[in-house]
């Protein structure tokens, strides 16, 4: 969903837990497009599979090769003539069976990072949900009326229609 804001491709895939550190991305509209992380000072990414790469071995720096997880942000500027000038927060999915070295209260700790993002009054929520599960069993959207319950700060969102 947040590539589509971009119009490339460059966030990492796999089956699983793939967000495991917020990744705060900051859109802003230039002439030029490149993008920028705050940990890399100085350098231009031009080509975005490297910036797949680059959200890959950070996070793995900070959280681990084997599915941990981290609160510390990445944050990254995305410079393009093709996009508003937006800040997004890509969260980790709820999660509720610890993998790898991740913690028995994954669940818990996910959660406590998703809550110090949402429920912040000027945080607009996308309740992402598949469109193969039960959206009455959404855990993105339980939290969204949790935290949001007239829906006011809330979009829901379906992906993996083909499905």
């Amino acid at each position: 969903v947040l590539e589509n804001f971009v119009g490339r491709d460059f966030l990492p895939r796999g089956s699983g837990i793939v967000t495991r550190r917020p990744l705060v991305l900051q859109l802003i509209n230039s002439p030029t497009e490149h993008a920028e992380f705050l940990h890399c000072k100085g350098k231009k990414f031009t080509d975005f599979d490297e910036v797949r790469q680059e959200i890959e071995a950070e996070t793995d720096r900070i959280t681990g090769a084997n599915k941990g997880i981290s609160p510390v942000p990445i944050n990254l500027r995305v410079y393009s003539p093709h996009v508003l000038n937006l800040t997004l927060v890509d969260l980790p999915g709820m999660t509720k069976v610890p993998v790898g070295d991740q913690p028995a209260d994954i669940e818990f700790q996910i959660r406590e990072m998703l809550m110090q993002f949402v429920t912040k009054e000027n945080c607009l929520m996308l309740a992402v949900s598949p469109a193969n599960s039960d959206l009455a069993n959404s855990d993105a959207l339980k939290i969204a009326k949790e935290v949001d319950p007239q829906g006011m700060r809330t979009i829901g969102v379906i992906t993996k229609l083909d499905l």
